[in-house]
């Protein structure tokens, strides 16, 4: 028996698509073929902020045991599949596919750490597949060769989620999705918080179906496997739903976030925790955008709240100069127009400045507010006239509607990595080893 790992990417376009879709169509295949799986299907959400990802820049790997006999089937069956349902005339779609076999070597999991977590090249995944002694197959640019390494490296051995996946039927893509809100609702009630972002607090959204031409009809996200199963059968769809399947994956994680020790380390594309003191007041933008600027010894930098960010924004706009916070986000690069900035997905308040305020003094005849008589000349009292040529200003502390804590964008604007409020705690620290075929009936069907 061999141990075989197998990585895909980039087969979709903007246009139609979905690389969970085709790891679907190749558990029937494979399964077919007499393998038996060592794993959940891998979704690996990969460093969301990179230019040239599709959708959620997730990538895929299939881990399995088979007979060596039939490995040029298996890689026969691979590259059919992968050719036949990827979007090979878009300009933009280059899918890569690659195998390695036994076990996953540590630079290879180190690649995927930092596909995750910043920017890795395409030289550096050839060299690691020939190391490796792995094979790779390209389409085109061959671009997703990247993401099927890093799909590979990623082994999901501290915290991870599931999600269960349902595919519409072809004649419906690009048709809207036809599901029952109420049973979202429903659903979401009795499996909190071992699922998360089912629904928008602030909107009342359902947000569990995608909204592109893609064949993805919903997606339910949780703790556990046999969750997210219950969870997803219990949808109510108004259209036929081809086939399910329930992948383990880094949605929910904060996987992406990478603590930085200073600004002068903040690097472009790259997903950040930095912690900085405020400048000055945040300035609102047109668009309802708020930018504040926060600094540390090594230099400043601007991060943005945009206006979908709901609450968060609302929360960046009470900052005031010298409060200590902690800004977590993807690094937008300079351009003419603007600076370097981070684009908030969460921000923890550590500490808030003192607020003071001067006000003219009261006056000590009547207790009115007194009205200065001008620079130096000190204050007079309109009701009683008196007048006070010592008195000063007073000095009051306000106290600040900000306290600290930690806030984020609501689930509508999370992208597919940031972890909820619902999951601190919940994080798994070690993960279990699972057999794929020890539990058939959680983890595929198709019609």
């Amino acid at each position: 028996m061999v141990e075989v790992h197998i990585g895909i990417d980039d087969t979709d376009s903007p246009r139609m698509g979905c690389t969970t879709y085709i790891a679907a169509l190749l558990v029937e295949r494979f399964r077919g073929l007499g393998t038996s799986f060592i794993d959940y299907p891998n979704l690996v959400r990969l460093n969301p902020n990179v230019p040239w990802k599709t959708r959620g820049n997730g990538a895929l790997c299939l881990r399995i045991h088979c007979r060596e006999d039939i490995l040029d089937p298996i890689k026969e069956t691979l590259i059919d599949t992968v050719a036949e349902n990827s979007d090979l005339e878009y300009d933009g779609t280059d899918p890569g596919i690659v195998l390695l076999f036994h076990e996953v070597p540590e630079d290879v999991e180190k690649f995927a750490k930092n596909a995750i977590q910043g920017l890795v090249t395409m030289n550096e995944a050839l060299n690691l597949i020939k190391s490796s002694n792995g094979e790779a197959f390209g389409f085109k640019m061959g671009r997703g060769i990247i993401g099927g390494l890093a799909a590979i490296g990623e082994r999901f051995e501290g915290d991870h989620t599931y999600e269960f996946i349902a595919y519409r039927t072809p004649d419906n893509c690009g048709t809207r999705r036809r599901i029952d809100p109420k049973c979202v609702v429903e659903m979401d009630e009795k499996t909190r918080p071992l699922t998360f972002n089912n629904i928008d607090p602030e909107t009342g959204r359902v947000l569990i179906t995608p909204r592109g031409p893609d064949p993805i009809l919903y997606g339910i996200r949780g703790e556990r496997a046999e969750t997210v199963k219950s969870a997803g059968l219990a949808i109510r769809s108004e259209e036929p739903i081809e086939r399910w399947i329930v992948f383990k994956t880094n949605h929910g994680t904060d996987a992406h976030l990478r603590r930085v020790l200073s600004i002068a380390e903040v690097k472009p594309y790259h997903p950040v925790i930095l912690q900085g003191t405020v400048v000055g007041r945040p300035q609102v933008i047109p668009g309802g955008h708020v930018i504040f600027r926060m600094q540390d010894g090594s230099g400043v930098v601007d991060c943005a709240a945009y206006d979908p960010t709901g609450s968060l924004k609302d929360v960046v706009k009470e900052l005031r100069q010298g409060d200590l916070v902690e800004a977590m986000g993807g690094v937008r690069p300079s351009s003419p127009a603007n600076p370097i900035t981070i684009n908030l997905e969460k921000m923890r308040v550590i500490e808030v400045a003192r607020q003071i305020v001067l006000q003219n003094p009261l006056c000590p005849n009547c207790g009115r507010r007194m009205k200065s008589m001008g620079k130096e000349k000190g204050f007079r009292c309109e009701k009683c006239g008196f007048r006070g040529s010592h008195l000063r200003k007073m000095t009051l502390e306000v106290e600040r509607s900000l306290k600290p804590g930690l806030y984020m964008t609501p689930p509508r604007s999370q992208r597919h990595l940031t972890k909820p409020f619902s999951r601190y705690g919940l994080e798994k620290k070690l993960a279990k080893k699972c057999s794929f075929d020890s539990i058939p009936c959680v983890l595929f069907s198709s019609s």
